[in-house]
């Protein structure tokens, strides 16, 4: 029979079966609906969609409805895929320049909010039992604050453009940056490397380095080639090229020992300079409106709420949540000379997010921490970013008139925050 012809041709060429289709295909259907619906209704709630899409990969997981097994292997590249595409757009709307007009201000912000959170997360984590392996992956998923989220937000309250907001989208940038060098690091500990400090030199010089020739050798070669591409008068070259670099870079990221959302980062910072940014961008949008569900839907999936059960995973979600907030309210503190408001800066680099996320997948996927504290991390994750909103909103009145546009078009913001939503500014 027809329908049995590709298992047929596999077999005659000495190949495993393929995976179950249809059945992937009703996964895809059900992770589709729900994070559409949920993310919606999110946006309605005036909370990014991210939250409704993982809320809908928790429903469909085997916690509740069993729809969705994040183990499946094609499920399971598919959210792989959804990680590079969503480091990728980070890094498009990431300009290193715009570092400079904020200067110490936001670096100050930036390594104290990675610092305070990280030391506050592994001391609660070690106090509580929690081993030091387990316990780094922990406070590792609190130093990074999501871009997509705080942005979103700043721009709806029509604090973007102040500076508070520059400060924050700086400061914002640099944890990225730090963030990604750490994930790094902590990779190559999960991996084997052990906590030594030879080990974590070697990782955070890799990833660093492979970030800094990327750039360097990228911002002299993409220009020219990306020009070149430009001639090409088939429709969606130009997105296609773009994700070409995106994918090649996160390659060679993973082929240096460093992880592969590093090369997809610096693919971004390093694009986000030619002329042609705007069109890979709403072609990464596109691309990443399929993907970066599949990512959120099955990290959600994973949430084994059986396991938050245990009063020792909720103490610990509880303790994470604490310390993230006083570590990340405390950044916005800590540079003492800036005259504007410094609690609104902190209460907006409160929410982890997508990075929170990948830190906490990172860790259940290689076994450095198990079902129960996996489920105390994305407690930890859905909480930050539920508060962030409304308490943003009691620190700063809305300003009158229409709320400056977040750069670009399309991006990290669509992808995260989402821009359907009644009071959106689009």
């Amino acid at each position: 029979m027809i329908p049995a012809a590709p298992a047929v041709l596999a077999a005659a060429a000495g190949q495993a079966a393929p995976a179950d289709v249809p059945a992937v295909l009703a996964m895809l259907v059900a992770v589709f609906v729900a994070t559409k619906l949920l993310g919606e209704l999110a946006q309605r709630l005036g909370q990014p969609s991210v939250l409704g899409e993982l809320l809908a990969g928790i429903l469909l997981g085997g916690s509740v409805f069993g729809l969705v097994d994040p183990a499946n292997p094609v499920i399971h590249t598919l959210a792989e895929l959804g990680v590079v595409v969503l480091l990728f757009a980070i890094g498009l709307e990431t300009d290193l320049r715009r570092l400079v007009s904020v200067g110490k201000t936001a670096l100050t912000v930036a390594i104290v909010g990675v610092v305070l959170p990280m030391a506050f997360g592994y001391g609660a984590a070690r106090a509580l039992g929690v081993a030091v392996v387990p316990a780094l992956v922990c406070g590792a998923a609190l130093c990074a604050t999501s871009i997509g989220i705080s942005a979103r937000v700043l721009s709806d309250l029509g604090t973007l453009d102040t500076p508070e907001g520059r400060v924050v989208l700086g400061a914002a940038v640099i944890d990225d940056v730090i963030g990604l060098v750490i994930l790094a690091v902590i990779a190559g500990i999960v991996g084997g490397e052990g906590v030594t400090a030879l080990g974590v030199t070697r990782t955070a010089g890799i990833a660093v380095g492979f970030v800094a020739a990327a750039i360097l050798l990228g911002s002299v070669v993409a220009p020219p080639a990306f020009k070149i591409v430009e001639r090409v008068k088939t429709a969606g070259t130009l997105g296609i090229a773009g994700l070409v670099f995106a994918f090649v870079l996160s390659w060679l990221a993973a082929r240096a020992g460093s992880a592969m959302i590093v090369g997809a980062f610096a693919a971004g910072l390093v694009l986000h300079r030619v002329p042609q940014r705007h069109e890979i961008e709403r072609a990464t949008t596109t691309l990443g409106h399929f993907f970066v569900p599949v990512f959120f839907a099955s990290v959600g999936a994973a949430v084994e709420l059986r396991a938050l059960g245990d009063p020792r995973a909720l103490l610990i979600g509880v303790a994470l949540i604490v310390v993230g907030i006083i570590g990340k309210v405390a950044a916005g503190f800590a540079p003492w000379w800036f005259r504007w408001r410094k609690l609104l800066v902190g209460v907006a680099m409160v929410p982890r997010g997508e990075v929170g996320l990948i830190f906490a997948q990172m860790g259940l996927a290689s076994g450095a921490i198990d079902a129960s504290l996996f489920g105390a991390l994305m407690l930890m994750v859905l909480v930050t970013t539920f508060v962030t909103p409304p308490a943003l909103a009691r620190v700063a009145k809305r300003r009158p008139g229409t709320p400056d546009e977040l750069p670009g078009d399309g991006g990290i913001d669509d992808l995260v925050a989402g821009t359907s939503a009644p009071h959106a500014s689009r």
